[in-house]
């Protein structure tokens, strides 16, 4: 228990920094004047990094130890946000977006990193019987405190600036690192010489279809949350004005916060909603494809409103807010029900190459979602956008439907 509780915690304070400058990069090119593909550029990177962090990710904990992995992860996140300070206002546009760029992917390989050891470690230190509840605690709990990272995010940029806010969450990370290098108690996994790379692709039929449906559910999620909604509102929000310009801020992050929040504590509530532990795994891989087909209703809807007013409208704001609130806590039905049947499909002895595999499709979902989110918002506006959600939904629910329940 007391290594779970410094994975969580270590885990909490590294998503806190991620989303308050995944908040803060959004925010503040788009006040220089990026365009939407231009700022989901940014975050391509990141994404990427992660694609190649996680498939090597697994073969590390297996080789080097949970642990040393999670300080990698957390050390390489401190260096990042340092580095990001260093970024220049008076660099040209294509240099900005090329450091930046650099400094997410960086960013990207930390996270990965750092989520790959603290998934695994459940698996690890879960009590006989309660997996699904601790994997929900911990991944729950884990976007609660991202949520509060974007709200983060927005205040110290309308507060304190750019480069004063990416320093004082280096500080912060840093000084946890600090704290969980002279804490953390026995108990994880210190790694194998014999752990080979090639073991990090699954054969099992399971892992393998359940990742694809991670990989379009996450691609559904990003497509309108990276760019799309940020800038949308931003342009109902503001007036352009340095005033109307923090306004805005604070409330994209208030919203984007309790999005995020709400989904963690409707992701740490799943087992009881689902009843989780009064039912077989095979009624929990079907619930899979059935939660899906719910979520793609959602989207659905949304793009017929954003069709409808052709253009910025009250309603069709307070629709959206509404809508997407309703798409998080399906949302994250789905996702804990994915993260769930990731740990029960593998084996102990897998565990760590087996999550990396997931994480994998986890981190192509979204950098597809990344680059769909710049580039239908710009060519085709909230509808295009909305429309391609409810399709990569679809392709998720099909995905799943696709698992063995035996």
């Amino acid at each position: 228990m007391n290594a779970y509780i410094a994975v969580t915690a270590s885990y909490w304070a590294f998503m806190l920094t991620d989303g308050a400058l995944r908040m803060l990069v959004l925010l503040h090119f788009h006040t220089l004047g990026f365009s939407p593909v231009q700022l989901a550029y940014l975050f391509v990177l990141y994404e990427i990094a992660g694609i190649v962090t996680n498939l090597s990710a697994g073969w590390i904990a297996a080789r080097f130890g949970l642990t040393s992995t999670l300080y990698a992860g957390l050390g390489l996140q401190v260096a990042a946000l340092l580095a990001l300070a260093q970024l220049d206002p008076s660099w040209a546009i294509g240099a900005s977006v090329i450091f930046v760029m650099l400094v997410q992917g960086a960013s990207g390989v930390a996270k990965d990193l750092a989520k790959m050891a603290s998934k695994s470690a459940v698996k690890i230190l879960a009590p006989e019987g309660g997996l699904f509840r601790w994997v929900a605690l911990l991944t729950g709990s884990k976007n609660a405190v991202k949520g509060l990272g974007f709200l983060l995010g927005a205040a110290l940029l309308a507060l304190l600036g750019f480069t004063s806010a990416v320093l004082v969450m280096a500080a912060l990370l840093g000084v946890i690192l600090c704290a969980v290098l002279a804490f953390m108690p026995a108990g994880l996994p210190k790694g194998r010489k014999g752990a080979k790379f090639s073991d990090v692709f699954s054969k099992s039929h399971n892992v393998n279809w359940l990742s694809a449906a991670r990989v379009f559910l996450f691609g559904a999620r990003d497509i309108w949350f990276v760019v799309g909604i940020p800038i949308y509102f931003y342009a109902v929000l503001s007036d352009g004005s340095v005033a109307g310009n923090r306004t805005a801020f604070f409330m994209i992050g208030s919203f984007m916060a309790v999005w995020i929040i709400l989904y963690g504590a409707v992701q740490a509530a799943a087992p009881k909603l689902l009843r989780a532990d009064r039912r077989p795994a095979s009624d929990l891989i079907g619930a899979a494809r059935r939660w899906a087909w719910g979520l793609a209703a959602v989207p659905a809807i949304l793009t017929m409103a954003a069709l409808l007013a052709e253009g910025p409208q009250g309603w069709l704001t307070v629709t959206l807010v509404l809508g997407l609130l309703i798409f998080g806590a399906i949302f994250a039905v789905n996702s804990a029900l994915h993260s769930y049947l990731i740990l029960s499909f593998t084996k102990t002895e897998r565990v760590t190459m087996d999550v990396g595999f997931y994480y994998m499709a986890n981190a192509a979902g979204r950098l597809i979602g990344t680059l769909l989110s710049g580039l239908t918002y710009q060519a085709g506006g909230l509808a295009l956008m909305l429309g391609m959600a409810a399709v990569m939904v679809a392709l998720s629910a099909l995905a799943a439907g696709r698992l063995d329940r035996h």
